[in-house]
């Protein structure tokens, strides 16, 4: 099924402020909320809809990716890895405090309950990753701190809410009492208090430790996809599933390729002799130097293409192409003898520009590059 526009869901226009596109997130989401709608999937689908919306234009950088691109731009996901979109679990933990009092006060997910249900806060984390990596693909060791369950803490239930995590208020409309629930705010929603914690542990029973994980980088990402590590976030106050580890990429600048999508561009100089005559030359790629032959009578601005020399698709499909362009270097000063050959050469007929030679424009080398 074909993804509809991001600011088609949301309803608001390409030019809408941070502010606005919030306010209409809010909106659609207590609209479709499943505490609103049980029992309803195509509420869920749409809750689900708005929030991958939302998640992608509440952001600059991937706003401004989604405007070039398009959802191809986006990495066949909205949030939560490298496809799949979000699951609930993810729009609960990221964007709860969007709803501020719409459901109570406390956003513990949906059909809640006592807190045993809260999940663990996400953690996000950045790796740099040099061209070679993202062509090869590679195995990262990071080193998080994360909160864990701590051994020796004792749980009480809340005298407040008797375990519930919630307290009841019953207040008298012209329609009759309504009965709304909030966060406890003895146990703030957890159903538990701690009742006896080691020293070195928080008042919410947990500890923080540093750990060493594994992430596996698949070839092919791009800046600012996410990988999500299940489980390896936060642990919940009080028990509770934990959050996830997300990590986030960052493209290291290359000091002589430029990247563009699969592809690798590459300016090579070269001198006029080796224009002229031809020659042989090495350029740089991701899994070393390859020699490649100039012509002779090569351009200033002709386009050399070498297949598969670029980034692999990161759902496999093929690589790209490494472009070279070819830039013929003129020299600034010259010696006298210098100028003097030149001078001798200048008139000789295969030094004159041919009339009937046309150049191809600029739009023409696009067209032929990306042919």
């Amino acid at each position: 099924m074909t993804k509809r526009d991001y600011y088609e869901v949301l309803g608001v226009s390409k030019t809408a402020s941070a502010d606005e596109i919030k306010k209409a997130y809010r909106k659609l989401a207590i609209q479709y909320h499943p505490d609103k709608n049980p029992d309803d999937p195509k509420a869920e689908e749409k809750f689900k809809e708005a929030a991958e919306a939302y998640e992608v234009l509440s952001d600059a950088e991937k706003k401004q990716r989604y405007d070039q691109f398009g959802h191809a731009g986006m990495g066949g996901a909205g949030s939560g890895g490298f496809g799949g979109g979000m699951s609930m679990d993810d729009i609960f933990s990221q964007f709860g405090d969007i709803f501020g009092d719409a459901f109570g006060g406390a956003f513990r997910g949906f059909s809640g309950g006592g807190g045993r249900g809260m999940r663990g806060s996400n953690l996000r984390v950045k790796v740099r990753l040099s061209l070679e990596e993202i062509a090869s693909g590679v195995e990262k060791k990071l080193r998080i701190k994360r909160k864990m369950a701590a051994e020796g803490v004792r749980f009480a239930t809340c005298g407040t809410c008797k375990g519930q995590g919630q307290v009841y208020r019953v207040t008298n409309t012209i329609l009759g009492q309504m009965r709304t629930a909030t966060a406890c705010p003895t146990c703030g929603g957890s159903g538990r208090t701690v009742e006896h914690r080691p020293p070195g542990v928080g008042e919410d029973g947990l500890k923080t430790v540093e750990e060493v994980v594994s992430v596996d980088i698949p070839a092919g990402v791009t800046e600012g996809m996410q990988l999500k590590l299940s489980g390896k976030g936060n642990a919940a106050p009080m028990g509770g599933a934990p959050g996830d580890l997300i990590v986030v990429v960052e493209e290291q600048e290359h000091p002589e390729l430029k990247r563009e999508g699969q592809n690798l561009h590459y300016d090579l100089p070269l001198s006029f002799p080796d224009a002229a005559l031809g020659a042989q030359v090495e350029v740089p790629t991701v899994g070393g130097r390859a020699r490649i032959t100039i012509d002779p009578g090569t351009q200033s601005g002709q386009i050399l293409r070498l297949r598969g020399k670029g980034i692999p698709d990161l759902n496999g499909y093929g690589k790209g192409d490494l472009v070279v362009h070819v830039n013929v270097y003129t020299p600034r000063k010259l010696s006298p003898d210098q100028k003097k050959i030149l001078e001798e050469l200048k008139v000789q007929p295969a030094f004159q520009p041919d009339p009937k030679h046309r150049e191809k424009s600029f739009f023409d080398k696009v067209k032929e590059m990306f042919s």
